[in-house]
């Protein structure tokens, strides 16, 4: 169980803190819920305490454990899908799964087919979330604002 003030990372939203634990009333029975607001996007979320591994709810990473992952990443060989639905359908498990190396996979796979095709508006609204979503988790566990975050992103995938 997470507690008041918890870095978290809720997959397909990003890292934020857990500001506050509220019961609600869902069908007669009172059920505690994590607050939780995630800082890239302003974003509010309530989320289950007893839902909260469902949904792939996970502490963020220390902050050398995702320059690792990213470094890793790296050196993945590049395999996308020619077909667009099954690529589309491929990236967005990897990033459902809520990890920093799957989604860094992504970023860095559709920002390759970008430079070299371009992308569809489905992809790249898809890779602008994903973005967001690495950043979150990197502005969380550094401390940092998102212009050093996303310079660091940058570098990492430069």
């Amino acid at each position: 169980m997470f507690a008041i003030g918890d870095k978290v990372v809720y997959p397909l939203h990003g890292a934020g803190i857990i500001e506050d634990l509220e019961e609600k009333k869902i069908d007669g029975t009172a059920q505690p819920y994590y607050v939780l607001r995630i800082p890239v996007g302003n974003l509010k979320i309530m989320v289950s305490v007893k839902n909260a591994d469902k949904v792939g709810i996970r502490p963020v990473m220390p902050s050398t454990d995702i320059m690792d992952a990213m470094e890793s990443v790296k050196v993945r060989p590049i395999k996308m899908n020619d077909n667009w639905n099954l690529r589309y359908k491929e990236n967005m498990e990897k990033i459902k799964t809520g990890y920093i190396d799957e989604s860094a996979e992504v970023f860095r796979n559709l920002r390759q087919r970008e430079r070299e095709r371009g992308l569809s508006s489905a992809e790249k609204k898809m890779l602008t979330t994903v973005k967001q979503i690495i950043l979150s988790e990197i502005i969380l566990s550094h401390d940092i604002e998102k212009p050093v975050a996303e310079e660091i992103l940058e570098e990492a995938f430069s």
